[in-house]
């Protein structure tokens, strides 16, 4: 579990080394809005932390192929904006939600954590360990969104994964009508140089349509 624990830590720590700030000084595309979607969890989990892999201290993970996703959220203009809660959910292997009204509940992983949290940092840096999202009827995959922040409104978006077949069918991407809008959610889930595991990785950076200093 300490293990773990520092892992995540220095996986964050060494990630948000590599954001310098002014280094993304070009026009950037505001991430659009989309759906929160039926199945933001009912009853959130116990462990809510941004290793949806492994619940608390189970030694058993759970299947589908390990993620690392990565970001930061930035204001109009590039600049950081820390201490945002960040939240994700998304289904297990089976396509199945942490939500009571999902198909095949019956058949839920009971070892994937289903929805996570993370606290941006000083750079606007977020991080999960999660899995590479899977279809399920009537969706492509994706990974869901919140950003939360004291005095606004929950602003919510998704993620999906680029290169699949069936994105140009998805009502909820063709909805985005800005195609530059709707490639910023598109991202590579890339495998990592040396993983036995076969893990991937994954950056989304969230751009949100303000700045700080509105409140």
């Amino acid at each position: 579990m300490n293990h773990r624990r520092h892992f995540m830590r220095n996986f964050v720590a060494g990630a948000a080394g590599l954001w310098i700030p002014g280094a993304f000084a070009e026009a950037l595309t505001l991430t659009p809005r989309q759906t929160e979607g039926p199945f933001y969890p009912t009853d959130l989990p116990l462990d809510t932390d941004n290793d949806l892999i492994i619940i608390n201290d189970s030694t058993n993970p759970s299947l589908g192929e390990i993620t690392h996703l990565s970001g930061r959220v930035l204001d109009e203009n590039g600049a950081p904006i820390r201490n945002a809660v960040v939240e994700i959910w998304q289904t297990d292997q089976n396509g199945v939600y942490l939500h009571k009204g999902s198909d095949g509940t019956e058949k839920r992983d009971g070892n994937f954590q289903g929805f996570g949290r993370f606290l941006t940092g000083s750079a606007g840096e977020y991080y999960f360990r999660t899995i590479k999202p899977v279809k399920y009827p009537g969706r492509v995959p994706h990974i869901h969104f919140a950003v939360k922040m004291k005095g606004r409104e929950k602003w919510t978006t998704q993620l999906y994964v680029k290169g699949d077949p069936a994105n140009e069918k998805d009502f909820v991407i063709r909805n985005i009508k800005d195609a530059a809008q709707r490639e910023s959610v598109i991202r590579e889930f890339k495998p990592i140089p040396g993983s036995k595991a076969g893990e991937l990785a994954v950056t989304f950076d969230i751009v949100m349509g303000f700045t700080p200093q509105d409140g």
